[in-house]
């Protein structure tokens, strides 16, 4: 039975906090001793009309917090809490709910509406609550069905729509929400609210909707209804209706030539006379369709002699009214826009679109936009310049490079100019359209570029001149530098054209970085993230002594970090960040220098100091410091090589904290990567610690609090550690092979519909794998034998061809003549290798040569 709680639901609130720490500590207890009469409790305060707002709102809060949590772990085990209460209190409290969307208080009614959808998630898929879509739709058919008990009716069907699968309805019942739906949306429903709700519900609808949007009478009145919603006079109804259209553009494309016509002239009105909001879905419909044409054009090849376009060729058939129409909301532009983080205006939005109709339709575009450029480039008001330069940057990916390039070797000088514009929005957007133009058109190992030896020392002095103007402009002349230094990437041995200016880039982003006028800490990242491409970029034999220079100035400004006095939380957060910015700035010198060896004695000099710096930061307690600091320490234990191990017994404490960090993941991951770095550099040296690290690794592989996507990493671990201490793996063979079939067996049960289980089942075998991989090659000299029981398990799995064609041959290789028999029954062996022998990847080719070699020599032996 229900228990009355409203005084301590009132009490939780309370601005006491002895009275809201003891409200709260009763709350908690009836929760733990009684689940069911707690949740019955929350559901009765929600649903009593007589009951105080404020308890009302708390109970709704904490009964769809019972049901639900963004944390997998943590909603799977309130999900199994729900099936465990007897369906009688189950009964009760569904009853209560759905009493509730009628209630005169539209707060209480809404949240009914999403309790109910969250029961609805959980038992629907089970066939566990039949009766609940007849009972909502009944609210809708009945006469003098209150307006409020319609609105929250149609936000259940559309919240529940939202949390469940398509396949969980059946057509009938899918008709019926439908028709619900539409009718609450019609013109001739005369409740704005009860419209709206509908419009929204069918948003969540749609993906119900694949049998109704087939039959052509169906969707033509589905989209009339549509298309006169987004008319409406309300402002929130015309924008969920251009919601719909947004979600239909990609959900339903093949079907849309018929409407075009008409959805052209809503969404063209729209962009040019509504409010903002509504022109905002309008362009993103756009946008969709842009998205789906480039999603076709990349994964459709065409058939041969077939010359019809692979899609409907919708932004080709707009373009001359199209690009007119989002040149316009170019102009459009906010005051402070490059001011605000995360601002999204219908400015942006345009530009968005236009860049991605540029992808789509490529040179085609270029005639469209230019003569706007041209015309407004130079125009005395700053927003047609920041326009003509915004439009110029947004078509720069998609046309060709012989487009292209003529066209912007003629505007770079006067976009070099344009960083001295007297309007900041201008500088902005120069700024952005020079990243743009070096990421996609500096690319001088393929023969293109835009910077060459005479305007290379033009384009770095106005670049290094912009890092000393406003922050928001700095930040975008960064990413202009680290797409210049990233042009040099792929340039081999030749000379560099910016190794005579590297002590001066050097400086200058590091003063960019230390800058106080900047109220966040986007610029100093941005401007670390610069310095540390162009380190990764330089050409090596022209540029040690300079890295080398720049080694004890890091340090130093790390070790200043180590000292700085925290008084508050924005100290410690900003010691945080600038702690990570130097790790990471430290792991590409480290990598830069240690790559050849020439220059690898420069790290080995300074590794005493540097770890001593690495192992003080730990004190910190940001996670990101912890990644930044783990993944130089690897990028160190590389470079170091066996000298590493007098490092361990002091860095081990912390590996150990990184490898029980279940709660910041990522700091768990890549502790589980350094621990292969460490193996590679140490050999059989890791072996004193390895009981406390494959302890700490068996644990994270047995723990559901901990993210799934760190244990792929574990199992490749296992093989980097049995490689480093060969025949000593002995001892955690009857641990980890087990914990391996197991991985192995979960593959087997995945739902192959579920593109993210796939991804991480194939990285599960993958690196299952490399495990065993690593284990027969740590054998393979001594007690290959023991891998013997295992082999037909491996042989069995038909996955992730180039580790398995791998793995064949490590078997191959460690079990020699043991292996005949096996490989001899496994017809899948044999096509596998053969298929691979002739693939046209040529690393999986060289691999699978090798294996039929390894296989070959395992065969002769045995005569």
């Amino acid at each position: 039975m229900a228990l009355e709680i409203t005084q301590y639901l009132l009490a939780a609130q309370s601005p006491d906090a002895k009275i809201r720490n003891e409200a709260e500590t009763a709350l908690g207890q009836f929760r733990e001793q009684n689940l069911p009469g707690f949740l019955l409790s929350l559901s009765v305060e929600l649903s009593s009309d007589g009951k105080p707002t404020e308890s009302r709102r708390l109970a709704g809060i904490v009964l769809k917090n019972s049901l639900d949590a963004k944390e997998a772990v943590t909603k799977g085990n309130l999900v199994q809490q729900w099936v465990a209460i007897d369906i009688s209190f189950k009964s009760q409290i569904k009853n209560s709910l759905l009493n509730t969307l009628g209630s005169s208080v539209r707060e209480a009614s809404h949240t009914a509406a999403q309790v109910v959808a969250k029961i609805a998630s959980i038992e629907v898929p089970k066939k566990e609550w039949p009766e609940l879509v007849g009972l909502l739709l009944s609210n809708m058919t009945q006469p003098d069905t209150p307006v409020l008990l319609k609105q929250a009716t149609l936000e259940a069907l559309g919240y529940i729509c939202e949390e469940i699968s398509d396949e969980d309805l059946v057509q009938e019942e899918v008709n019926a929400v439908l028709t619900a739906v539409i009718q609450g949306m019609n013109v001739s429903e005369q409740n704005s609210d009860v419209r709206l709700a509908a419009t929204r519900a069918l948003y969540n609808a749609l993906d119900f909707a694949r049998t109704n949007f087939g039959n052509e009478m169906e969707r033509n009145y589905i989209m009339k209804v549509i298309c006169d919603a987004a008319l409406a006079n309300e402002i929130e109804i015309r924008k969920a209706a251009f919601e719909c259209l947004v979600s239909i553009a990609s959900t339903y494309y093949e079907i849309l030539e018929p409407y075009m016509q008409k959805i052209f002239e809503l969404t063209s009105n729209a962009v040019k006379a509504d409010e903002e909001a509504v022109a905002l879905q309008a362009l993103e419909f756009w946008s969709s369709i842009c998205d789906e044409e480039l999603d076709i054009q990349d994964n459709e090849l065409p058939e041969s002699g077939n010359s019809n376009p692979p899609h409907s060729q919708f932004i080709q058939k707009a373009l001359s009214t199209l690009v007119p129409m989002l040149l316009e909301t170019l102009l459009k532009q906010d005051e402070d826009q490059d001011q605000e983080d995360g601002i999204w205006n219908l400015a942006m939005a345009g530009g968005t679109c236009l860049g991605l109709v540029a992808k789509v339709v490529g040179d085609l575009v270029v005639p469209r936009v230019m003569p706007f450029v041209e015309a407004n480039i130079s125009m005395s008001d700053w927003r047609s310049r920041e326009a003509a330069t915004f439009a110029f940057g947004s078509i720069l990916d998609g046309p060709s490079m012989e487009k292209l390039l003529p066209m912007v070797n003629a505007g770079l000088d006067f976009m070099l100019n344009a960083m001295k514009d007297e309007n900041s929005h201008v500088k902005d957007t120069t700024a952005w359209t020079l990243s743009r133009i070096f990421e996609l058109m500096h690319l001088p190992a393929s023969g293109f570029s835009v910077v060459t030896p005479s305007n290379f020392q033009r384009i770095l002095v106005v670049l290094l001149e912009g890092l000393k103007d406003a922050p928001h402009i700095a930040e975008k002349v960064c990413g202009a530098i680290y797409f210049l230094a990233l042009g040099y990437e792929d340039a081999g041995s030749t000379s560099s054209l910016m190794t005579p200016f590297l002590p001066d880039i050097f400086s200058t982003l590091i003063a960019t970085a230390e800058r106080t006028d900047s109220s966040d800490s986007k610029l100093r990242s941005s401007a670390y993230e610069a310095l540390n491409q162009v380190v990764r970029c330089s050409n090596l034999p022209e540029t040690s002594q300079i890295i080398y220079r720049l080694l004890p100035a890091i340090m130093s400004k790390l070790e200043q970090t180590i000292n700085l006095q925290i008084v508050s939380s924005d100290d410690r957060e900003k010691q945080g960040d600038l702690q990570a910015s130097l790790c990471g700035v430290f792991q590409v010198i480290i990598q830069k220098l240690s790559s050849a060896d020439d220059t690898k004695p420069i790290i080995l000099q300074a590794a005493d100091q540097i770890m001593v710096l690495f192992l003080n930061v730990f004190a910190c307690r940001s996670s990101t410091v912890h990644e930044e600091a783990m993944l130089a320490i690897g990028a160190l234990a590389y470079a170091t090589g066996p000298d590493f191990e007098k490092y361990m017994q002091e860095f081990y404490k912390v590996l150990e904290m990184g490898l029980q960090n279940f709660e910041e993941y990522q700091v768990c991951a890549i502790s589980v990567g350094v621990v292969g770095d460490i193996c590679r550099a140490l050999d059989g040296k890791i072996l004193p610690y390895c009981d406390g690290i494959m302890t700490h690794l068996l644990k994270d592989l047995s723990s559901s609090e901990l993210d799934r996507s760190v244990k792929p990493p574990i199992f490749s671990c296992f093989g980097d550690i049995a490689l480093a201490i060969g025949e000593h793996f002995e001892k955690y063979v009857t641990y980890a092979v087990p914990m391996m079939q197991g991985a192995s067996e979960l593959c087997a049960r995945i739902d192959t519909n579920d593109e993210d289980m796939v991804d991480y089942g194939n990285q599960l075998r993958r690196s299952i794998f490399e495990a065993y991989s690593g284990i027969l090659q740590g054998f393979k000299n001594a007690k290959a034998e023991l891998m013997l029981p295992h082999a037909p398990h491996l042989l069995q799995d038909e996955s992730v061809t180039k580790a398995a064609v791998a793995v064949l041959g490590d078997l191959a290789d460690a079990l020699g003549s043991n292996l005949k028999m096996m490989i001899k029954d496994s017809a899948f062996c044999t096509e596998l290798l053969g298929e691979c022998l002739v693939s046209g990847d040529d690393q999986l080719k060289e691999t699978a040569t090798w294996t039929q070699g390894m296989i070959g020599r395992a065969f002769s032996v045995c005569g």
